[in-house]
C-alpha cells in the first residue's frame, strides 16, 4: 500500500485528474503536437514542486554526475519524457494501436519460446511504453494475462481494459493469493503471462538485492519463482519511444530456471541480477525513459536476511 505521503507526490509527478483530461482534449481536437506542446510549461512548473525533484533524486544522482543546476535540467527532461508517455497512453486509449509505429526487433525469441509450450513470463518495467508493445503482441496468437495494480493515483487508463479483444486478461495482484494460481494456471496451459520485473508488488518478503547503476538496489524474485514452479522462461520485454509518432521493441536474451528452486530469494538472485543487467544497459541507452520513481536503493539493509543474501553472492 502506499502512503499519503507517497501517493501524494507520486500525483504531482503523473500530473491531476482534470489535468490529464485536458490534455486528453488537446489529443482529441488539436493532436498529439499540440499536446507536447503544451507540455513544456507544464513541465515546467511540476518540475519546481520539491516533492517532485525528491521523487526523481534517487535514479538522477544514481545516473548522472553534476551539480544542483544539471539535475535540475535532468529532472526536466525526465519529467518531460514521462509527460509524453502519458500523452501517448492517452493517443492509445483515444485512437487504438494504430496511432503509433512500432518497430519489432525481436518477434523470433517469443516465437521460439511459446513453440515450446511452457507458457512465457514476459517481464516488462517502468521504461518506455510497455502499453504500446501489448497490442503488437497478436502475432504469438496465445491469450496474455496482464499482472495489473489497480492503483487508483495511476491517471492514464490501461488500454487493455478497453480493448474488444478475449487476448486480454488483467489479474488482481490484489486478489487471493496474489492472483499466483491464476497466472500458474494460464502458464501450465501455455499461455502468456506478464509483470513487472523492477518494483515490488505484494510482500516486501518477495525481494532480493541487486547491484543496479553501481549500487545495492531491491528487486522483486516473484516472477523467477513464479517460472520455477512452473517451468516457464522469462523472456524481459523493454519498449523505447524513438519519435512522435514511432516506438522500437526488443527482448533480452531468454532466461530459464531450474525447477522447484524453492521459496528462498537467494536462489533466483543471480538470475534477478541478470535482468537488472538488461535493465541497466536500456538505462545508459536511454536514461530518459526510466519512471520507476521509487527508492529502490532505500535503506537496502534493514532487512537482515536481505544483507546476508547480498554478501553470500558477493564472496
Amino acid at each position: 500500500m502506499l502512503t499519503t505521503v507517497e501517493t501524494k507526490a507520486k500525483k504531482r509527478i503523473a500530473g491531476t485528474p482534470l489535468g490529464y483530461r485536458i490534455f486528453e482534449s488537446f489529443i482529441k481536437f488539436g493532436g498529439r503536437r499540440l499536446a507536447y506542446a503544451a507540455l513544456y510549461w507544464v513541465v515546467a512548473y511540476y518540475a519546481l514542486y520539491p516533492s517532485v525533484r525528491t521523487k526523481c533524486s534517487s535514479y538522477i544522482k544514481k545516473r548522472f554526475d553534476g551539480g544542483r543546476l544539471q539535475r535540475f535540467l535532468h529532472t526536466y527532461r525526465l519529467i518531460l519524457n514521462l509527460g509524453k508517455i502519458l500523452i501517448d497512453r492517452a493517443a492509445l486509449e483515444i485512437e487504438g494501436p494504430d496511432a503509433f509505429t512500432v518497430a519489432f526487433k525481436s518477434r523470433e525469441i517469443l516465437l521460439k519460446t511459446v513453440s515450446a509450450r511452457k507458457g512465457l513470463i514476459l517481464l516488462t518495467s517502468h521504461v518506455g511504453c510497455w502499453q504500446v508493445a501489448m497490442p503488437t503482441l497478436g502475432f504469438l496468437d496465445l491469450p496474455i494475462h496482464l499482472l495489473v495494480d489497480p492503483d487508483a493515483t495511476d491517471l492514464g487508463h490501461h488500454y487493455f481494459e478497453y480493448a474488444q479483444s478475449s487476448r486480454f486478461n488483467i489479474i488482481d495482484p490484489n486478489g487471493p493469493l496474489g492472483g499466483t494460481l491464476e497466472m500458474m494456471m494460464a502458464l501450465k496451459k501455455g499461455e502468456i503471462v506478464t509483470m513487472m520485473g523492477d518494483r515490488l508488488i505484494g510482500s516486501p518478503k518477495n525481494r532480493v538485492t541487486v547491484d543496479f547503476l553501481g549500487t545495492p538496489a531491491l528487486f522483486p524474485f516473484s516472477a523467477f519463482k513464479l517460472a520455477s514452479a512452473t517451468g516457464a522462461p522469462i523472456v524481459a520485454l523493454f519498449t523505447q519511444k524513438t519519435g512522435p509518432d514511432s516506438y522500437a521493441i526488443y527482448c533480452a536474451p531468454i532466461i530459464e530456471l531450474h525447477e522447484n528452486l524453492g521459496r528462498q530469494g537467494v536462489f533466483y538472485q543471480k538470475e534477478v541480477a541478470q535482468y537488472v543487467l538488461y535493465l541497466e544497459q536500456y538505462v545508459q541507452a536511454y536514461p530518459y525513459q526510466f519512471f520507476n520513481f521509487y527508492d529502490i536503493w532505500q535503506s537496502p539493509w534493514d532487512d537482515e536476511s536481505l544483507r546476508v543474501q547480498h554478501l553470500e553472492l558477493s564472496a
